[in-house]
């Protein structure tokens, strides 16, 4: 390796997503180990500059000596302009050449007189000098747009780097792809910089403009195309109001001066007629050429964009009668050299093509109209809903914030604004640009206050998710719904949404009595209740009584589900009664789309819980934690509190099951303390549940019995308090551990006079079981086969192996050796595979006290690995999961993984046992 490889480390000059383009410099300077010379290459803006700069530091820093040229195009017809930057800090080494060679030199850089010497002769003392001051110290020569270098320059530095073999002569250049020069590079390793990845983009904009809301962000990334520069300085570009708000930032972004320099001095130079057709192609946005050429007067496109496909700057295809820009930010400064005039005037080209295209003509005529016009922002509200129709919430704000602005009535103008403010909190997903609308939509007419729906369900929406209270924001939203000028139409968009977001409310107050409003309401819609209303208030709102009712419209719904709010709401109605599987397909969908940016944040968190839910419930309990913790990095990048509480619920069931009690209670303990001061105690029930399943798994029966009953009555099954419902077995077993019998049984008859077995076999197995528990004779036992035959083990996992231990538990206790051994095998083979710790341990329990062997339910010799038996031995000594992670250089999530699998390997159920359980290993290894 030379010196350069030797100093250019692999975390020399960090920048972001460069990493291997660094690494490939280095590798190249030192596999060659006598002298190379390299060749970067890039679109403008690519951080060419940016990479020589970081090669070159860490060569200075590592003993290299630097020297530096840059092509200007100014100097470009002055002969060997360029060497004379190269050589300039090497004047007063020149009296190393001899004679000849050197007076060659000065003149050619200007300081000596004579006539013109010979360009090899040059050359040729150029790199006898660069070679005899290379032998005290490496030298890297660094040009930067060697394009713009003048001819006799590009001559010499073209001859010195294909004769740096033996020298201790690096040569570094950058060039455009898009740009000719004088430079021959035929022979020189070329290394093309990429633009930067998705991950690399969004972390580059989110150090250099944190302030930016996430939708900009996200819109800025897509637009310049992991272009390093345009990442910088797009953000520049838009004012306080477009950095955080999507609606207000022009359908083509604007550029700053130095962006336009870069990419509009080559659109300058085209004909006028090639400018016009691409300004209309940069409004027109898809490259149909149809649609430009008949926008363009019937002009030819392809005849008049030859020139600018000559320059690089669009492609065409003739076939396929599409165009596109090489780079999205070609078309933006086609647009910012344009007059306001010549744009309006595009615009309305494209209308007056667009007539069978309602959407897209409505944005064009948004787009040419300066004064207020009812008719175009008529034609926008429905745009609109035409995007909302098809998932594209960010579209529809849009749409409305234009329409807003295009209303002559403050009504309308308020109207529009306050509906653009709901879609933003209930499916957007930025909830700043929200609160600014609604902000917008009281001041435009200060009487929305009383009557508009939509400003009164942004309303609740956005004070559940700040700091305001649950019941402020029901009784809020109740008093706009009952006010309301709607008549009950079962047609109104308004109401239905309000309805729609007054069961989240209700469902997060955890009152029974808040649904009251909530079901008068719907018996007064006429001529009814739209059916997934209706469905929704069926399975959501007290799944153990009117659930079964619902469920023929589900199986309606779930047949066709369309956008992504319908596939959504669909979901939650599909929670209750187990038929998260069914929608499961359509929401990982929603999921892709939304990592995509094709879909809103709320939609993409929706999706994300009920996979979750999904996952715990089918066994597939990593996926879910993994599904739930991307959903918390989610709510806590976009500010959505109130969404958390769900996700960590899940972590917390699993936590619970796998027996980590402490990060069960922590997650638990952040539930509550977001739920309690909101009085969101729907939310605080997930704790409650959560907390019971962890306890009695780990055999803490009264604990989990006052966590299990804290939710609601025994009897009758707790109303309007769904969760209730989800936690019926948690109660009964607790119940009967801790000597309860009279509330096991008083609880097991009121599930079984509610009708919550006919929601879905799995909740059948569970009421079933619950009366298995309460019947202390051989009548139990059929119950116990009952409630099995109606399950797919595979399919519901955790439950299943619950119900065979419980049943197991009485077998034996009933002197049914055999069957008990079968039903507890089974169990226990379940749990292993869940990773269920405290689970295992009381199967195994029960098996020894079957009369199975004790050498087949203990640990053997060899039961951890290496790296396994490090983290049980650090956690046996105290240490949390996030000091050991930091010892042994992993994630703490990963170690928490690991003991998930180490406990049940040890058959133990908690972090106290994992000492005496090693202990008890070494013995038997000395054995």
């Amino acid at each position: 390796m030379n010196d350069l490889a030797q100093s250019l480390s692999p975390a020399s000059g960090r920048l972001i997503g460069r990493d291997e383009d660094l690494e490939f410099v280095r590798s190249h300077f030192g596999g060659s180990g006598h002298g190379a010379a390299l060749l970067l290459s890039g679109e403008a803006g690519i951080g060419k500059t940016a990479i020589l700069d970081a090669v070159a530091a860490q060569a200075a820093l590592g003993g290299t000596r630097v020297l530096r040229v840059s092509g200007v195009q100014f100097e470009a017809d002055v002969s060997y302009a360029g060497l004379n930057q190269l050589l300039v800090p090497l004047f007063e080494s020149f009296d190393l050449l001899d004679p000849g060679h050197r007076d060659a030199l000065k003149v050619a850089v200007g300081i000596g007189s004579g006539p013109p010497p010979n360009r090899l002769l040059t050359a040729t003392a150029a790199l006898l000098l660069l070679r005899r001051i290379a032998q005290g110290a490496p030298l890297l020569i660094v040009v930067d747009d060697l394009p713009w270098l003048d001819r006799p320059t590009t001559f010499v530095l073209g001859f010195i780097a294909r004769r740096l073999v033996g020298s201790r002569i690096s040569f570094l250049a950058a060039s455009r792809v898009t740009t000719e020069g004088f430079f021959e590079a035929s022979g020189l390793t070329e290394h093309r910089l990429q633009p930067l990845d998705d991950a690399a983009s969004a972390q580059l904009l989110a150090e250099a403009h944190p302030g930016l809301s996430h939708e900009i962000r996200r819109r800025i990334a897509a637009e310049a195309h992991g272009n390093p520069l345009a990442l910088m300085e797009l953000p520049a570009a838009l004012d306080r109001e477009q950095r955080t708000a999507p609606g207000a930032v022009p359908s083509v972004l604007p550029l700053t001066e130095r962006l336009q320099a870069l990419f509009a001095t080559r659109v300058a130079d085209l004909p006028e007629p090639g400018r016009e057709l691409l300004l209309i192609a940069a409004l027109e946005g898809t490259g149909d050429l149809t649609v430009i050429e008949a926008a363009a007067g019937d002009r030819d496109a392809i005849d008049f964009l030859e020139s600018a496909e000559r320059d690089r700057l669009v492609t065409v295809s003739a076939p396929s009668r599409k165009m596109s820009f090489r780079h999205p930010l070609i078309g933006s400064a086609v647009v910012a050299q344009a007059t306001a005039s010549d744009r309006r005037r595009a615009h309305r080209a494209l209308a007056a093509v667009l007539v069978d295209q309602p959407e897209r003509r409505a944005g064009h005529l948004g787009e040419a109209t300066t004064g207020r016009d009812e008719t175009v922002a008529a034609l926008l509200e429905q745009a609109a809903r035409l995007r909302l129709g098809r998932g594209d919430a960010l579209g529809a704000v849009a749409a409305l914030t234009r329409a807003a602005e295009l209303s002559p009535a403050p009504a309308d103008e308020s109207r529009r604004l306050a509906e653009a403010a709901y879609i933003g909190t209930d499916a957007g997903g930025d909830l700043a640009d929200a609160s600014r609308l609604l902000v917008g939509a009281r001041r435009a007419d200060p009487a929305i206050r009383e009557g508009s729906l939509h400003a009164a369900a942004a309303s609740a929406l956005l004070l559940i998710n700040q700091d305001g209270d649950v019941n402020t924001a029901h009784r809020l939203l109740v008093g706009a719904i009952e006010a309301g000028g709607h008549g009950y139409d079962a047609s109104d968009e308004a109401l239905v949404e309000a309805l729609f977001t007054l069961i989240t409310l209700c469902w997060y107050s955890g009152d029974p009595e808040k649904w009251a409003p909530l079901l008068r309401a719907l018996d007064r819609m006429a001529p009814a209740p739209p059916d997934l209303l209706w469905a929704c208030a069926q399975t959501f709102a007290d799944p153990a009584r009117t659930g079964y009712r619902g469920l023929q419209v589900l199986d309606e719904q779930l047949a066709d589900l369309g956008d992504a709010t319908h596939v959504v709401r669909v979901s939650t109605c599909a929670v209750y009664p187990d038929r998260l599987a069914d929608v499961r397909e359509a929401s990982l969908r929603l999921v892709e789309q939304a990592r995509a940016g094709a879909a809103p944040v709320r939609r993409h968190l929706s999706a994300l819980i009920h996979l979750g839910l999904d996952d715990y419930y089918k066994g597939r309990w990593d996926e879910a934690v993994r599904l739930t913790g991307e959903g918390l990095a989610l709510c806590k990048e976009y500010g959505y509190p109130f969404f958390a509480c769900k996700f960590q619920f899940v972590q917390a069931l699993v936590a619970g099951a796998r027996g980590d009690v402490e990060a069960c209670e922590a997650l638990c303990e952040e539930i509550a303390a977001w739920a309690v001061p909101r009085g969101a105690l729907g939310a605080r029930s997930l704790a409650f549940h959560a907390r019971s399943l962890a306890l009695l798994g780990n055999g803490d029966a009264e604990a989990a019995f006052r966590q299990a009953t804290a939710t609601g009555p025994l009897t009758p099954l707790a109303p309007y308090l769904p969760h209730a419902m989800a936690g019926a077995l948690d109660l009964v077993e607790a119940a009967v551990r801790s000597g309860r019998f009279t509330e096991a049984a008083t609880h097991a008859a009121a599930l079984r006079e509610s009708e919550m077995a006919r929601l879905s076999p799995r909740l059948h197995m569970l009421v079933l079981t619950c009366e298995a528990l309460t019947t202390f004779d051989d009548d139990a036992l059929p119950l116990f086969q009952r409630a099995l035959s109606l399950l797919d083990p595979e399919e519901w996992p955790f439950d299943v192996a619950r119900v065979r231990l419980l049943y197991g538990e009485r077998l034996r206790r009933r002197r049914a050796t055999k069957d008990a051994r079968e039903q507890l095998v089974l169990a226990r083979g379940a749990f292993e595979k869940l990773g269920a710790a405290p689970w295992v341990v009381r199967a195994k329990s029960e098996l020894r006290a079957s009369g199975v062997a004790a050498s087949t339910c203990t640990a053997g010799k060899g039961v951890l690995t290496a790296q396994e038996r490090e983290i049980a031995t650090l956690a046996a000594t105290g240490l949390t999961n996030k000091q050991i992670a930091e010892r042994l250089f992993l994630s703490p999530r990963t170690i928490g993984a690991h003991l998930y699998q180490i406990y049940p390997k040890l058959h133990i159920s908690s972090r106290a046992a994992l000492r005496d359980a090693l202990a008890a290993l070494d013995l038997e290894a000395v054995d």
